[in-house]
């Protein structure tokens, strides 16, 4: 039995991290390429390939599925809503209006917190002194990246539109996180998928025609193929297999500490892709992320498999 418990761990370890090194890129190209699309057709062209690309995968589990899917039609369109509409379609708006630093910030100390919370009033998830030491630990780190390490800079720090645009993403992603561990076991995973992201792509399109309306023709590149090519399928259709499969192997609170990585993974790729210099307070802020996140998950889970056997 602790065998089985400890590799459940490992594997939603594994599978946590996957998504969310995947996931970091995401801040980067909300900044990178805000001169060429506007932020809903960013989130519109998203969703709709990574719609086409997983209908063939999961096409034959929705038809199965179907009667199941109809009978739980309210609670999809509400992990839609918050998973697909809401969460990535704010971070690229508010990618307008701050910096992708403050959007990976304020995305990824926001939302295990409100995960944290939400889990524990409506799942009644327990948070442990494990848990919430990790949390502090985590939340330590997160403040030492956005002071840069000074203090003085830190006490300066105030929210502008675009952070606030953040934490309605934050709060959307830590109910997602909610409805997933909700999700009805006898929906696949697939289904859910495929019905989330058409539902999603669907809810975004009237403010995809206003927008388009209002603004200049995108002109089509390879960068700009690139780029929807890896927000699609690596963004959308892996990244979310494995954060919902994470889901299920560690519960809504613990996975979501691991968003705590992003801003160390966009660090990384920021010094790989912009040639932007690391410096210690990343180095600081990292180790005690990845402290924080052991503290958690690793110990914690110790615990509870001496506890229960």
């Amino acid at each position: 039995m602790t065998a089985i418990s400890t590799n459940k761990t490992y594997i939603g370890i594994l599978l946590a991290l996957t998504a969310v090194i995947v996931w970091s890129g995401n801040y980067v190209v909300a900044r990178g390429i805000i001169q060429q699309v506007p932020p809903i057709a960013v989130a519109f062209y998203r969703w709709f390939f990574a719609s086409i690309c997983i209908v063939p995968f999961a096409y034959k589990a929705f038809k199965k599925d179907l009667p199941i899917l109809l009978q739980h039609k309210t609670y999809l369109f509400f992990a839609a809503f918050t998973g697909v509409t809401l969460f990535n379609t704010f971070i690229y708006i508010a990618g307008h209006y701050t910096n992708a630093i403050n959007l990976a910030l304020i995305g990824t100390t926001g939302a295990p917190i409100i995960a944290t919370i939400l889990a524990s009033i409506f799942l009644k998830e327990i948070i442990s002194s494990y848990r919430l030491a990790g949390m502090i630990i985590c939340f330590a780190g997160i403040l030492v990246l956005l002071s840069q390490g000074s203090i003085e800079r830190l006490s300066k720090f105030h929210f502008e539109k675009g952070d606030a645009l953040m934490l309605i993403s934050a709060t959307a992603f830590a109910v997602y996180n909610i409805l997933v561990r909700k999700k009805p076991m006898n929906i696949s995973a697939l289904s859910f998928l495929m019905v989330t992201f058409l539902a999603g792509t669907i809810i975004i399109f009237p403010f995809f025609l206003i927008e388009k309306n209002n603004t200049t023709p995108i002109q089509l590149n390879m960068n700009l193929v690139y780029t929807f090519a890896y927000l699609a399928l690596g963004n959308s259709v892996l990244s979310f297999l494995c954060w919902n499969a994470a889901i299920k192997h560690l519960g809504a609170a613990k996975t979501a500490l691991f968003t705590n990585l992003i801003p160390i993974f966009s660090t990384i790729e920021a010094v790989l892709f912009l040639n932007e210099q690391l410096t210690k307070v990343h180095l600081i802020s990292g180790g005690l992320i990845i402290a924080g996140l052991i503290v958690a998950n690793l110990v914690f889970s110790k615990s509870t498999q001496t506890t229960t056997n």
